[in-house]
């Protein structure tokens, strides 16, 4: 075959016998592709969102022919040039969204070579392989559903393209695509609830560069202030039976444990983060009255959060010797583990001094002279630990200490100017400057990093922590108690403990006073209270029940079902699910063909020809025209040449010919007898006769 070429307007040469994409089957291609870049618009450039844009704007301009498609070399210097941006603009850092904003680079350049129907394709499986990328970044249920839709539109997209002139191809594509879905989402269903889910041996740490708000391992004054601007969920906890009081509500992190100038940090005992097996479903049966499960939003750190004097159930936290739990491996996507309450105080250690004292009463050298003073006081005028934490609570407590998210600048002795000056700051403050003085009066301190409080969710089913709940407080070593919380914000803002930050922050009016689009910043309205809540209702269920369907969460599901059903039994299962769907699959195929020719009269003679061909030594081949089946009948059946292509041609004419229904019933019965006529043709066996040279020569009846 001699292929010629055409110039499509100056552009890239084009092969003339190539399929154009339809503009139609373009615009769905486009319309998915900005909704699917919707879940990553906050993580992408804005340069990169920009050149997409545009590139996905040139392609339909040029497809409506106000602007021409550019040619090689135009498009290498575009391509050339987007690519040093992105390096630039990357500077060596390979993380996950670096990866992805490649990914989306490659797919607004595709846009400037997609020309033929060919190309529709390929954009296709790319753009649906965008779809999954993200699913990395959110999971809630709203931005599944806007993943779906996006692969919607692609596949009516496919459905314009392979059928670009068919009246009314928009509506019937939508509606096949319905009846798709409500046939095999049960399918779907079946196997997603009993499909083996087996945990992986291995897996490797999603490295991000996303910077995760929530509490990090260091703690300077004014950090937890800016942490408790944001509204964005933490972790989500269930109760096995009563709730606790908001007061006792401490969700204990981590511990601070070496001051740095101002800074408070993990100095000591840090642990080493080394790569383990994801298990993101610690939560299995049903919570006995002690227990609680949590569901913990991603924080790229090791640590979990959990009340005072708890024990993990789930096997996928482990204790420390501080009293506070881990993760094998930083917590990437969000993880659920169940904790139990003993009632009962863990720590092992009620002498007259922690293992290891100096490591709780280190303090830098120099600094804040007026609190170290006033601390040597305090240890003069009492011999009893416990009353000089109670004197330094009566201080917090009676004099005239605020409690504020616009804490003010101090001075390099920040502590002083806290206890002595200003007497204003959040309880990062409060908690680093009692920490400080207990630590210089030879009581071992040390300052503890979590949550306190939690609203909560619809229906009273579960807390929502968020971040706004970010707390630090003080835990001192008392002989004969071990160590024993000391909240200098419970005493300068009670309010704050009993209630929560909003009750605290009323008077003062910060609270969330830069997050105009939040709906926790609104509580008087209930109606939206009410509407964000049940948002969250559908998102927890979705991440416990679908996105955290896991292995232990199904090993539990199938233990409750009759039989002990194991990993064997779910493949056998699995694999009578599949029989069952396509031989469930194959009869309905086969129903509808046969009512389309019970249906179709001009359909039911064709089958008898096809049926014909068979018989005559000539299958029909897929894709094969009226005419082409006849030719290759005439070859093989010399006898029905006649009238197998008159044959063909009144098939042409009934399907696309558009007559009437008088002439279509007239046209019916002539194909009857012309294919009656064919079959007696067909029938006839060929006569063999022997020339003068000895040869022979097959002949028919009517020769």
């Amino acid at each position: 075959m001699i292929m010629r070429w055409r110039n499509r307007g100056g552009s890239a040469q084009t092969p003339e016998n190539t399929e154009l994409v339809s503009g139609r089957a373009l615009i769905w291609l486009i319309a998915s592709f900005a909704l699917l870049l919707v879940p990553q618009w906050d993580r992408l450039p804005v340069w990169l969102i920009a050149s997409c844009a545009v590139l996905a704007g040139w392609r339909w301009l040029a497809q409506s022919g106000r602007l021409r498609l550019p040619g090689k070399w135009l498009r290498s210097g575009i391509m050339l040039a987007l690519v040093a941006v992105y390096i630039a603009t990357v500077q060596g850092r390979f993380t996950v969204e670096t990866a992805s904003s490649f990914f989306v680079l490659a797919v607004g350049l595709k846009w400037l070579e997609t020309r033929s129907v060919r190309d529709f394709y390929v954009l296709f499986f790319i753009l649906v392989y965008l779809a999954t990328v993200n699913f990395l970044f959110h999971q809630e249920i709203h931005w599944s559903v806007i993943n779906l839709v996006g692969v919607a539109l692609l596949l009516v997209g496919l459905q314009v393209v392979n059928a670009p002139d068919i009246p009314g191809a928009m509506k019937s594509g939508w509606r096949r695509l319905g009846m798709m879905l409500v046939k095999t989402l049960p399918i779907v269903v079946l196997l997603f609830v009993f499909f083996p889910r087996m945990a992986p041996l291995w897996s490797v740490p999603l490295v991000s560069g996303e910077a995760r708000t929530g509490i990090s391992d260091t703690m300077t004054p004014g950090d937890i202030s800016s942490l408790a601007q944001s509204s964005e969920r933490a972790f989500r906890v269930t109760f096995g039976g009563e709730l606790p009081a908001y007061r006792d509500r401490y969700w204990r992190g981590l511990i601070l444990d070496r001051l740095d100038g101002e800074t408070w940090q993990q100095g000591f005992g840090r642990q080493l983060r080394r790569p383990g097996r994801v298990s993101v479903d610690g939560g299995v049966g049903e919570l006995e009255p002690n227990q609680y499960d949590v569901l913990m939003e991603p924080t790229d750190q090791i640590w979990a959060f959990a009340l005072e004097n708890s024990e993990a159930v789930s096997d996928n936290v482990k204790p420390n010797e501080q009293g506070l739990f881990r993760f094998d491996r930083p917590a990437d996507s969000p993880v659920r583990y169940r904790m139990a309450v003993t009632g009962e105080d863990r720590s092992d250690q009620t002498g007259s001094e922690p293992d290891d004292a100096q490591r709780y009463l280190q303090l830098p050298r120099s600094g804040n002279p007026r609190a170290r003073a006033f601390a040597e006081e305090l240890a003069a005028q009492y011999d009893n630990p416990e009353a000089i934490v109670q004197h330094l609570l009566d201080r917090f407590r009676q004099q005239e200490y605020f409690y504020t998210l616009r804490p003010p600048a101090m001075p390099d002795d920040g502590i002083d100017a806290l206890l002595f000056d200003e007497k204003r700051g959040f309880c990062a403050h409060y908690a680093g400057a009692a920490t400080f003085v207990l630590r210089a009066a030879g009581i071992p301190a040390r300052v503890v990093v979590g949550y306190q409080g939690g609203d909560s969710g619809a229906d009273d089913q579960y807390l929502i922590i968020r971040q706004y709940d970010a707390h630090a407080w003080v835990e001192a070593w008392l002989p004969g108690q071990g160590w024993v919380r000391m909240d200098p914000t419970a005493a300068i803002a009670p309010q704050r403990i009993e209630s929560g930050l909003r009750e605290a922050m009323a008077e003062e009016g910060s609270f969330l006073e830069n997050e105009w689009t939040s709906p926790q910043r609104y509580g008087d309205m209930a109606v939206l209270q009410w509407a964000s809540l049940k948002l969250d209702l559908m998102n927890y269920h979705w991440q416990r029940w679908v996105v955290g369907y896991q292995g232990q969460s199904q090993m539990d599901l199938m233990s409750r079902l009759p039989g002990g059903i194991g990993l064997r039994e779910l493949g056998y299962i699995t694999a009578g699910i599949i029989g069952v769907a396509l031989l469930l699959a194959g009869l309905v195929t086969a129903w509808q063909y046969r009512r389309v020719e019970i249906r179709d009269p001009f359909g039911r003679v064709v089958a008898r020809w096809h049926r014909l061909c068979d018989r005559a030594g000539v299958p029909v081949r897929h894709g094969e025209t009226p005419s082409q089946l006849a030719s290759r009948l005439s070859r093989a059946r010399p006898a029905t040449a006649g009238t197998a292509n008159a044959f063909a041609r009144m098939v042409n004419k009934h399907y696309y010919g558009g007559k009437s229904g008088t002439e279509r019933r007239g046209d019916l019965v002539r194909m009857k007898r012309l294919l009656a006529t064919m079959k007696r043709q067909a029938d006839r066996k060929p006569k063999v006769d022997r020339l003068s040279s000895g040869s022979p020569r097959a002949i028919t009846e009517g020769e």
